[in-house]
Parts: structure tokens; sequence; C-alpha cells
């Protein structure tokens, strides 16, 4: 039979608990004044939110992505269908309106040749944008299949990789493609441009793909998906690769200004595009003599590449900060 009597020690102890000395006093904080109420009140049947959708939520929420966006947007439309803001022929010249000034249908007057900067400067923005864009795709998909077979293999084929990346990766960008275009000046076609700078480019995003999926291929959900008899290659390309990709999209964005900038400057030392293609570069490097005389013939082009780069670095930083909660400014 239990002994339910309270021994006159247990009575002292509770005793001291229920009536503490003074100056000991506990207090204790009524539920409503508490935020127990609010975490009882969560409705847990709702489905977790992804990685992606939270940070398209804190994208449109973010003034420096919607102005980015914005800008991005106009200069796409501009590269695809320049025959909705000038009527003019870009690469129409006439000596007779050298250096002319800015008129009703020639808004930004003419260069030295007699050619209408406003038209050069729109038709522009399709070379431009285009070395950009098909320099980042090739980049991004040779740099990132490369660095990710090296980082989720690892052992000998990491090695062999690694030391691969590291031999492109001791040559800088530009020296690179200065020394390859020189291979190829006969060749007219914008592609030899794409070309040169993917070769060189893509290292950067081959170790950023490399870290990232070493450090995805670790986490449970690899080894749940093995567990489950995945084979190696479904675990990489569904389930390790996609959640690596936020780093990647991250230097994807901000290297396609680098790579309309390398084209710029590839076309300006005239080892580029030829002259007879209309670019930002080109146009740059031809008005770089008029600096004293004419400055506005200069600023123009080089007013678009500062705008168009400054949109895709401003798209890389917006993006960087909702993919990486830890980089957001308070």
């Amino acid at each position: 039979m239990t002994d339910n009597t309270i021994s006159p020690e247990s009575a002292e102890a509770e005793e001291f608990f229920m009536d503490p000395l003074p100056g000991q006093e506990r207090f204790v904080a009524p539920v409503d004044e508490t935020p127990l109420k609010a975490v009882d009140s969560v409705d847990e049947s709702e489905p977790a939110t992804s990685m992606w959708t939270s940070a398209w939520i804190a994208l449109r929420k973010n003034p420096l992505f919607i102005f980015a966006a914005i800008l991005i947007v106009f200069i796409i439309i501009v590269a695809l269908f320049p025959q909705l803001f000038t009527h003019n022929d870009p690469t129409y010249c006439n000596l007779d309106n050298s250096l002319g000034k800015a008129s009703g249908s020639h808004p930004l007057g003419f260069d030295q040749q007699g050619c209408d900067v406003y038209s050069r400067v729109i038709y522009g923005a399709r070379t431009s944008v285009s070395v950009g864009v098909l320099t980042t795709i090739i980049v991004v998909a040779v740099g990132g299949f490369i660095g990710a077979i090296a980082g989720f293999f690892g052992g000998w084929i990491d090695s062999l990789l690694s030391r691969i990346t590291d031999v492109f990766f001791a040559i800088p960008l530009l020296l690179g493609a200065i020394v390859l275009l020189q291979m190829f000046r006969t060749s007219d076609s914008i592609w030899k441009v794409v070309f040169a700078l993917a070769l060189f480019g893509w290292v950067q995003v081959a170790r950023i793909t490399r870290g990232s999926v070493m450090e995805a291929k670790n986490l449970e959900f690899n080894t749940a998906s093995t567990a489950l008899g995945s084979t190696p290659m479904r675990n990489l390309f569904r389930h390790v690769l996609p959640n690596a990709l936020a780093p990647v999209i991250v230097v994807a964005t901000t290297s396609l200004g680098t790579y309309i900038v390398s084209e710029a400057t590839l076309s300006f030392l005239g080892v580029g595009l030829p002259s007879t293609t209309v670019s930002w570069g080109g146009d740059i490097s031809t008005a770089q003599s008029l600096l004293r005389i004419n400055p506005s013939v200069l600023f123009y082009p080089s007013a678009a590449l500062a705008i168009t780069v400054l949109a895709f670095i401003m798209m890389g930083d917006a993006v960087k900060d909702a993919l990486d909660p830890k980089s957001r400014t308070e």
C-alpha cells in the first residue's frame, strides 16, 4: 500500500517554492501578453514554402529588382525589335552629314562618317546583347556540367577536371580571347567572339558549381534517395543539381554584363567584331578620336553600354540577396 503522507522536509520545500523569500518573487506573464497564441495559430496544414518561392516573394518586394527588370526587358525589346524605335538604316552613311547636328528624324546627330548615331545605338544593342546572352548560355552549360561532375563524384575525376580547370583559370579572359581571335580575323561571324569568350569564361562557373554540389550532395535528401535505390546520375540531375543552382544563377546574371563589356572591349581593340557589324564597342572605338571635337558621338554608345551592364549587375545583386538570406541587408 502506497504511503501518501507528506514528510516534514517535503512540506517545507513546497512551502519554500510556493512562498519565495522577499525579492525572489516569480512573475508569470499572462498568456494574452505572450506570442504563444500567434505560434499556436499557425496553420500547419499549409505546404512548406520552397527556396525558389521564397526567393520570388523577396524579389517582388525588392525595388532594385523591379528597376533592373524593367531596364532589362526594355533592352531586350530594343535588341529584338529595333525597327520599332527607328526607321533609319544604321549602315547608311553620307559624308555630307559628317558630324551633323541633331534633327527631328536624327535625334542624336551624325558621326564622322555621316551615319545616324541614334540608329546605330539602337541596332548595336542586338549585337552586344546577343554576344552576352549566347556566351552566358554556353558558359553555364559547359562550366556547370564540368563542375557538377567533379563535385559529385570526387576522387580521380575531381582531380583531373580540377587540374584542367586550373589551366584555363590561369589564362586571363581578355588576353586569351585576343590571342584566339587573332587566328580568326577573316571571319565576320559573331560566333567567333562568343566561342572565344566562352572558352576562357567557363572556369568561374565550374568552380562555383563544384563547391555548391559538394555541399548539396552531403545533405539528407541525397542519402535518402540513395537508400531508396536511386542511381548516382539521377541523384545528381534530379536532386543535387537543382539545389545547387542558386550561386550559379547569381554568377551567370552578373557575368552576362561582364561578357557584354568584354565584347565591347575586343571590338574597341579591333580584334572582335568586324567594322561592318554595328556594335557599341566598334562605335566607341571609331569615336575615340572625336572626344575633343564632338564628345556626344562617343557619349551615346558608351552610355548605352554602361546602362545595360548596370542593369544586369543590379539584377545579379537582387537575385543574390533573394537566394542567400544571410546576405540581405537590414
